[in-house]
């Protein structure tokens, strides 16, 4: 059953197959955030990062946005001071959430809902949704990624122009430039989300918090020296194994052999 922050603003919700979501409930706003509504998304991702029970966590707007940013009508008691805290920083809570994360993206993604979006492991967006670059629309310096993260997926180039025209990227041109995973119609969204979402909970729990882990981290380095960790991750791992478990994967890889996969992502 979802649990609501006092006002109903920060969802939370498991399912018993260890789906949970996580949906920013101020549509009137276009779920701008507010400072406690910051708090609270941090301290959800921390929550269902420590619930062994959740396996995959999927973040989503309600109503005709994703996430307008940050709500401006209280940008000082917002910006000034907090932005090392991390206990109530959203993203660096979702940077540190061991989970895969898929963002389902309806409508607007503005700035710092840009940013939220960037911390997902996965994105999946409707047509007609939109991420947005205002900080310099505005006077905003960034400070959830956006000026580091998105010339790294799409090129140094493009991400000036989108970053300093405030130009904004349509779900289709994100999706041709690696930001966005899949484009599917806006009532089928969630629908694909827990196609992914399952595809997920179906794989090996240890190896696939191992496997996000070693991306994540190896992203951090150069190519040289994230082939080391992965070898050395590699290497830790298959000296835990015991026979017994060795002895499962084989069993499970027999058995799996004859089978067709179910689908395609």
């Amino acid at each position: 059953m979802a649990q609501p922050s006092p006002e109903n603003l920060i969802l939370v919700d498991v399912e018993p197959n260890g789906i949970a979501s996580i949906t920013i409930n101020r549509p009137k706003s276009l779920n701008s955030l507010t400072k406690a509504m910051m708090t609270d998304l941090a301290h959800a991702f921390k929550a269902l990062d420590r619930n062994e029970s959740v396996r995959v966590v999927v973040l989503s707007g309600a109503g005709r946005a994703f996430c307008s940013g940050v709500d401006l009508t209280a940008a000082e008691d917002v910006f000034k001071g907090d932005v090392k805290d991390l206990g109530a920083d959203p993203v660096a809570q979702m940077e540190r959430c061991r989970k895969p994360i898929i963002g389902a993206v309806n409508g607007f993604a503005v700035t710092a809902g840009f940013e939220i979006a960037l911390a997902c492991d996965i994105l999946i967006a409707a047509k007609g949704a939109k991420f947005i670059d205002t900080h310099a629309r505005f006077g905003i310096f960034p400070s959830w990624g956006l000026s580091q993260k998105l010339s790294r997926i799409i090129g140094p180039n493009k991400a000036r122009e989108v970053s300093l025209t405030a130009t904004p990227l349509t779900a289709e041109v994100a999706e041709r430039l690696g930001v966005v995973n899949h484009v599917v119609e806006e009532g089928q969204l969630l629908n694909k989300v827990r196609e992914v979402a399952e595809a997920i909970i179906r794989n090996n729990q240890d190896l696939v918090l191992r496997y996000k882990a070693v991306i994540n981290d190896g992203l951090n380095l150069d190519l040289g020296h994230a082939l080391s960790l992965e070898k050395e991750r590699a290497h830790d791992y298959y000296n835990g194994m015991t026979k017994e478990q060795f002895k499962k994967m084989q069993e499970f890889k027999a058995g799996r052999g004859s089978k067709k996969p179910s689908s395609k992502l």
